[in-house]
């Protein structure tokens, strides 16, 4: 491994939070950041820890087969209210999006509460003003999210079939849906 390979790697352990390409290069000198980057990756494949990069940041992280061997208290699963877990997935689809535009999708009201418990745990975040009447703050996720739910971008979300196909999605809302949908078809047949 060369002596510029052995800054990034360093620069990586030292980091208490994970690095995006470019800090990781003012923190380690001149070199190719992306080219040591794969050559650590390679070096560290199927050892007890990893360099992953999660939404464009690179870290250090446990194998994932022996992160049970780390745990030492149990850990207590985040439970979020319905209605955070609705705003959270609103947001996460729809970024950058508004309260406004977040209460029109949900047909509710949410309460401020809501977006701080989102923005407490490090998955939403402020991301600026829409240029509109108002300049109401916009909402995105952060990489924490990404990271948290082991995504390397939004585009990883999952679609409306994955979603279908894992029994996500209320059959209530599945029949409604269909039943509206056969409403409109039988009354555009009578129409015509």
């Amino acid at each position: 491994m060369d002596e510029f390979a052995r800054a990034v790697e360093a620069t990586l352990f030292a980091s208490a939070v994970p690095l995006t390409v470019q800090e990781i290069g003012e923190h380690s000198g001149d070199g190719d950041v992306d080219e040591a980057l794969t050559a650590l990756q390679a070096l560290y494949e199927g050892h007890g820890i990893e360099l992953v990069e999660r939404g464009g940041r690179w870290h250090f992280q446990t194998a994932p087969d022996l992160a049970h061997l780390l745990r030492r208290t149990r850990e207590e699963p985040r439970r979020l209210s319905r209605a955070a877990t609705e705003t959270l997935a609103i947001i996460a689809y729809h970024e950058p999006v508004s309260r406004a535009e977040i209460e029109a999708i949900r047909g509710v009201q949410i309460s401020k509460g809501t977006l701080d418990v989102l923005m407490d745990s490090g998955w939403v975040r402020p991301a600026g003003r829409r240029e509109a009447p108002g300049r109401p703050l916009l909402y995105a996720t952060t990489g924490e999210f990404l990271s948290h739910f082991g995504l390397q971008s939004r585009r990883d979300l999952p679609g409306i079939d994955d979603l279908k196909a894992a029994g996500l999605l209320d059959p209530l809302d599945e029949a409604m849906n269909g039943s509206l949908g056969q409403l409109q078809l039988e009354s555009g047949d009578k129409e015509d």
